[in-house]
């Protein structure tokens, strides 16, 4: 059973649930309190020991690449005028040199081709795939650990209510390992009332490079998009897939409402906020 060193950010989507804000910036750039959600994203794998990350870009997204370098005359002013804290704090999130890879998906083709436009980079080893507008604080971590247990493909789930399922990506449940259970079968947005379960697919995959193979094939599924969800449910034909119930709350930032839960969730866990922004809030909610 092959480590997993690589993580995969398709960074390439246009932001349309979030204009006008994200016309000129991209939506992986938008702030969560201080730091944009792609870096949320990025910490949450390296302290789960991902080595390598691949963000897979479009047109417009050059600042993302720009965020994962040196900024010689920022870091140069800092030190001259003695910020040494923040200067470090941004040594700290830095990856190493060699650390980062950039590959262009062309035209908005969907997850699964965005995917497969990595294919060269990750080589043939089993990756991570981290959709970089969903924030879950230590699931990537929890991810290897069912990955350890088990090999083969795991997939985060989360509960929704019965009646929501039909917006998401769907599993059916199996032979049950406490936090983790077999897949039994995968359905993308099934009709409401035929979902097998109302166990939702969260943005976070540990995936078999056999994956490439189905992907290249570059199959339409819903939509008119090459679907990851399509490839994994023909790659269940010959290998094994593994649910992770996440044990933590996701924040879809791409959404507006997601976007404001996550920026008060977060501050929330700060000690130099939370306490100012509980007042806030409360002055806020008696004005109404």
């Amino acid at each position: 059973m092959k480590p997993i060193r690589k993580a995969v950010l398709p960074v390439a989507g246009l932001g349309t649930r979030f204009l006008p804000a994200t016309k000129a910036v991209p939506k992986e750039m938008l702030t969560v309190v201080d730091r944009p959600v792609v870096q949320h994203v990025v910490d949450e794998a390296r302290e789960a020991g991902i080595e390598h990350f691949i963000f897979v870009t479009g047109r417009g997204k050059a600042v993302i690449e720009d965020h994962f370098d040196i900024a010689f005359e920022l870091d140069r002013m800092l030190q001259e005028r003695g910020k040494d804290a923040i200067y470090e704090e941004l040594k700290r999130d830095l990856p190493a040199a060699g650390q980062t890879s950039f590959t262009r998906q062309q035209a908005p083709l969907g997850l699964g081709h965005a995917v497969w436009c990595a294919r060269e980079i990750v080589g043939d080893e089993p990756f991570a795939v981290l959709l970089p507008d969903m924030l879950s604080k230590g699931c990537m971590q929890q991810m290897l650990s069912a990955y350890e247990r088990h090999g083969g493909n795991v997939i985060a789930v989360e509960e929704v209510k019965p009646e929501e399922t039909h917006q998401y990506g769907i599993v059916g449940v199996g032979e049950t390992y406490g936090q983790t259970f077999e897949i039994n079968g995968m359905i993308e947005k099934p009709k409401q009332g035929t979902a097998p379960s109302n166990f939702i697919i969260s943005g976070r995959y540990i995936l078999q490079p056999e994956i490439f193979s189905i992907l290249e094939h570059g199959e339409k599924g819903a939509g008119g998009e090459i679907q990851l969800t399509d490839a994994m449910i023909r790659l269940a034909e010959k290998q094994s897939f593994f649910g992770m119930r996440y044990e933590g709350r996701t924040y879809d930032t791409g959404s507006k409402l997601g976007f404001l839960t996550a920026n008060i969730a977060y501050a929330l866990e700060r000690k130099d906020l939370a306490e100012p922004l509980k007042a806030e809030i409360a002055r806020l909610l008696n004005e109404l």
